[in-house]
């Protein structure tokens, strides 16, 4: 192998999409690597290390396998029953991105493996503009994962590319079935990589907390509507699965996690202007610290136009139109107003 090959280290999942990553660069002639991190002892965790495994080998490359089992624990599966534990809901993806594929893995990958860049399947698009790295939509619009990737830094947007940042999806999977990828006709998963079926993440929840008994109490009038099993089963604007009958449709608009109270109300309750934001991460840096900007609570809604105020490593947020379920414990990410390149992020609080 020619020594001046320039050396690109694949998050490696086994899946289609970080399989044609690995594929696409070894044509551009990159020395490429791939590593699979090792997230929990199941079966499904060995499936996932021997798929990736497979790729490897169909691509003629290097394959290593970190075990990254404490840390995925203590950084996403712990903090994921925390924060239900404290009446938040977690996002453990994003929490993973930060702490794993841009933790250990791109750790590993730059002090140990000497790589000249880290690469994921994500669809999104780095630029490099006056020395300043910005975090761009992909080509395919249907995949906004900067919101996956709102906690990543300068530091690792300099080192990064993303492959399949000029493609579909479905150029994606036509490309993995013409190499006969070993993934080429996998289905994407949407689901907790550490709750599988049939286990449900409200059964898993109660597995490791328990049932225990509390109020649903109305929001404005302090009426108790009724009983429930534990406030962690619940989220901020669920409809479904309350089981309470109502004269008109009840949403969850509050948790109370230290009195184990879910508060109701309608609809119209679920709508607020402004929310706050902890642990602010800028993924470029700002000359100014008040502008408007667009913003998403969640990852499944559309951009929302905002004012965002920000003070030291907090911001205060204040949408032009109302919004509804703003939900403590998850990413608020921030986007430029014009060009909806990622300016960073924070974690909603009360």
């Amino acid at each position: 192998m020619s020594g001046d090959k320039k050396k690109a280290v694949v998050a490696l999942s086994g899946g289609v999409d970080s399989s044609v990553a690995a594929l696409l660069l070894q044509q551009q002639g990159y020395e490429v690597i791939g590593i699979t991190g090792k997230m929990i002892n199941t079966q499904n965790a060995a499936v996932i290390c021997e798929n990736a495994k497979n790729v490897a080998d169909k691509l003629g490359i290097r394959h290593i396998i970190l075990d990254l089992t404490d840390k995925f624990k203590h950084e996403v599966i712990d903090y994921f029953k925390k924060s239900y534990e404290e009446g938040k809901t977690p996002n453990p993806c994003i929490k993973c991105n930060q702490f794993i594929k841009w933790g250990d893995i791109f750790d590993y990958a730059m002090d140990e493996l000497n790589a000249d860049v880290y690469a994921t399947g994500h669809y999104a698009k780095i630029k490099c503009e006056n020395g300043i790295y910005r975090l761009y939509p992909a080509y395919d619009e249907n995949k906004d994962q900067l919101y996956f990737l709102s906690r990543l830094k300068q530091y690792q947007l300099a080192r990064t590319i993303f492959p399949l940042s000029d493609y579909k999806k479905e150029e994606v999977r036509q490309i993995a079935d013409r190499y006969d990828l070993p993934p080429k006709s996998s289905k994407e998963s949407q689901d907790i990589c550490f709750i599988h079926k049939p286990l449900t993440t409200k059964k898993y929840l109660i597995d490791k907390l328990g049932e225990k008994r509390g109020d649903f109490i109305d929001i404005l009038t302090g009426k108790k509507w009724g009983e429930h099993n534990g406030c962690y089963q619940y989220t901020i604007g669920q409809r479904k699965g309350i089981g309470i009958a109502a004269p008109y449709p009840l949403y969850v608009i509050d948790i109370d996690a230290s009195k184990n109270i879910v508060y109701l109300g309608r609809e119209e309750d679920n709508y607020k202007n402004n929310v706050k934001i902890k642990d602010l991460n800028l993924a470029m840096p700002l000359e100014k610290k008040e502008f408007d900007a667009l913003v998403k609570i969640r990852y499944n809604m559309s951009h929302k136009k905002a004012h965002v105020c920000i003070c030291g490593d907090c911001a205060d947020i204040e949408f032009y139109e109302p919004v509804n379920s703003i939900t403590t414990g998850q990413a608020c990410v921030i986007y430029d107003i014009n060009d909806r390149y990622l300016i960073g992020s924070g974690w909603i609080c009360k």
